[in-house]
């Protein structure tokens, strides 16, 4: 099971990463130096991979585990270790040496100030995610 927000929404998510790498192709063409120039590249390199994973912020549930794609990282839960999912979201599952864990889940994170189909979504991917958690897909 694939869970991740809208079209539009991914969209959106993409933007944190791709405006300041189009601002970063600017410079970068009008820069004198060519350290200005390697630095802008670098700077390009960084949003562009921001772009692409915001674009892929999701949750996938296999059989036995969950993924988790977020800006920074990926974690990979076994199923048997998820303990709850909350209403931040998030997933809190506990490692086999007993420590407990929190994984937020930024793709469905909800805001007061967005349109109400894309909350609908996400409360429903939410919905969709516990009765995995519980074994009732």
């Amino acid at each position: 099971m694939e869970l991740s927000p809208s079209a539009l929404n991914r969209l959106a998510n993409s933007s944190l990463g791709a405006t300041p790498a189009v601002v970063g192709i600017a410079y970068a063409a009008q820069a004198s130096t060519g350290i200005e120039r390697l630095a802008a590249c670098f700077a390009v390199s960084g949003f562009a991979i921001l772009a692409v994973r915001g674009y892929r912020l999701g949750v996938t549930c296999e059989h036995s585990r969950m993924v988790v794609r977020g800006l920074v990282r990926t974690r990979v839960i076994a199923r048997e270790r998820i303990t709850e999912i909350t209403d931040f979201p998030a997933v809190r599952w506990t490692t086999q040496a007993g420590k407990t864990q929190w994984t937020p889940i930024t793709a469905l994170v909800t805001s007061s100030g967005e349109m109400s189909a894309t909350r609908l979504h996400k409360e429903r991917a939410i919905g969709k995610l516990r009765r995995w958690a519980r074994g009732k897909q």
